[in-house]
């Protein structure tokens, strides 16, 4: 009996949310809440589940910077970490909550970049602590880092170059057909290019890929019938703050393209959207975590298709 394939990506905030405090407890208190809104999706459907990482990378940075007898690991290792991390509570709370035959696997994923990608000359992503403007240039000068200004302090920017190949994509497969629940490309995976040295040598780079790009890369790869991108917002509104203020029910790549997102908040998750119903014709979806069965039906959130069926709001 043919199994839909569901990917499902997990914003930070669904993991450890803006007023939470940075600890162990409250992210594992969220992420019981996750797994048991994911639990009933795994009975039913193949899932595949990404996550965000930002603020658990944002910790080992400043755990680092108050550490000095040692050099701060990379960015690269950070993601590594935090995959496991997270990955780590994921599948121990899913686990207890899925029957016991259920099969959960998680895979640490290294996404390959490009190192000649335009986003490595303009670093835009804010990583680690803040800053005075004087500690700031002389961290630049003694390190090579990039520093932007972030309300009142400094901080730290990276490139967030394109995800261009996810490395394990095979095995990602083969536990799929499997009826596994994996967990993979966390945090948009560990950036990583091949040194130019023709050896075909794989190395990190510091670097953070958007997290929606690289799991719709990976819902893409894995043809998946629903890519559904769950964070804390209803859906995609228009006129956001405003008394005009409306959130989209159903929406071709189309329509969404004759509007404006913001490149911090939404704009990601619409060009995921729009990037994996035009490569596969297959529903994407943004929306509330705790809505998730609703959206999967297609009574929640925004859903984005080639073709809006007959019935259905927009």
């Amino acid at each position: 009996m043919y199994k839909p394939t569901i990917v499902v990506a997990l914003g930070g905030n669904a993991l450890l949310r803006r007023t939470d405090p940075m600890t162990a407890e409250a992210q594992r208190a969220n992420v019981k809440i996750a797994a048991r809104a994911l639990a009933p999706l795994a009975e039913k459907h193949n899932l595949v589940i990404a996550h965000g990482n930002g603020p658990q990378v944002g910790l080992l940075a400043l755990q680092a910077a108050a550490y000095t007898d040692v050099e701060p690991y990379p960015l690269d290792v950070l993601g590594a970490q935090t995959q496991g991390m997270i990955a780590y509570m994921v599948e121990q709370e899913l686990g207890n909550v899925l029957p016991f035959e259920k099969h959960l696997a998680t895979l640490l994923t290294m996404v390959e970049v490009d190192p000649a990608d335009p986003a490595f000359q303009d670093p835009t992503k804010f990583v680690g602590p803040c800053y005075t403007k004087q500690d700031a240039d002389a961290l630049g000068a003694e390190k090579g880092w990039t520093f932007k200004q972030d309300g009142r302090s400094w901080r730290r920017v990276v490139a967030s170059p394109e995800p261009k190949r996810i490395f394990e994509i095979e095995p990602v497969r083969w536990l799929v057909e499997k009826n596994a629940v994996v967990i993979c490309a966390g945090g948009g995976g560990i950036p990583t290019v091949y040194l130019p040295d023709g050896t075909r040598t794989l190395v990190g780079i510091e670097a953070v890929i958007d997290k929606d790009l690289a799991a719709e890369l990976l819902a893409r790869e894995l043809n998946a019938d629903l890519f559904v991108m769950a964070t804390d917002a209803e859906g995609v509104c228009l006129d956001w703050d405003t008394p005009r203020q409306r959130t989209l029910g159903w929406v071709t790549p189309e329509e969404l393209a004759r509007h404006d997102f913001a490149a911090g908040s939404m704009g990601p998750k619409v060009e995921a959207a729009c990037r994996f119903v035009r490569a596969t014709c297959n529903r994407a979806a943004i929306g509330r975590l705790e809505d998730i069965e609703a959206i999967v039906d297609g009574d929640a959130g925004t859903n984005v298709v080639c073709e809006i069926p007959k019935g259905r709001r927009r």
